[in-house]
């Protein structure tokens, strides 16, 4: 059995008892984390493919070890030119082996979920109430003021539309 999780960032192809090295994770040496954006698993032959995620999935790892990658060198040099830069970083990594792989039973927290639907509602309402016709064109105002039902828009100017239509 295997799963392509997303860790910080990057997709990992892994399974059980697996090492891996990723991104450095803020938990401590020796603690257990959970990976719930599983997005494909394979158990013996049976494929499953998360749109994006697949829910219910998750991956359970355990933090062995921090630590700093080799080095890597960058050099830039233009020809003929004397520029030459070298420069040069450390990758922080974090060592996690991989303790199970979980294709149901695991439920994402509710607070994710509970917030955007709070969030969504007062945007709605604010996009009623506010009106700005000040900034709008003689068009669409006059297509304002057909969509309210009000007759001989036709003729009226713009100063006109706006008192019309805030009353």
């Amino acid at each position: 059995m295997y799963a392509i999780v997303e860790i910080a960032g990057q997709q990992f192809k892994v399974a059980k008892d697996q090492k891996v090295y990723v991104h450095r994770l803020q938990a401590e040496e020796g603690s257990k984390v959970t990976f719930d954006n599983v997005l494909l698993l394979d158990d013996k032959g049976s494929v499953t493919i998360g749109a994006p995620a697949i829910e219910g999935a998750s991956v359970t790892a355990q933090i062995l070890s921090h630590l700093k990658g080799d080095k890597v060198i960058v050099f830039k040099k233009k020809r003929r030119k004397g520029y030459q830069k070298k420069n040069g970083h450390r990758q922080y990594l974090s060592e996690i082996q991989i303790e199970s792989i979980a294709a149901t039973g695991v439920k994402k927290s509710a607070k994710k979920a509970a917030a955007p639907k709070k969030a969504a509602a007062p945007k709605a309402e604010v996009k009623e109430t506010t009106t700005d016709y000040s900034s709008m064109t003689v068009a669409q105002l006059k297509a304002a003021a057909k969509e309210q039902g009000i007759s001989g828009y036709t003729s009226l100017k713009k100063a006109e539309l706006i008192a019309v239509l805030t009353k």
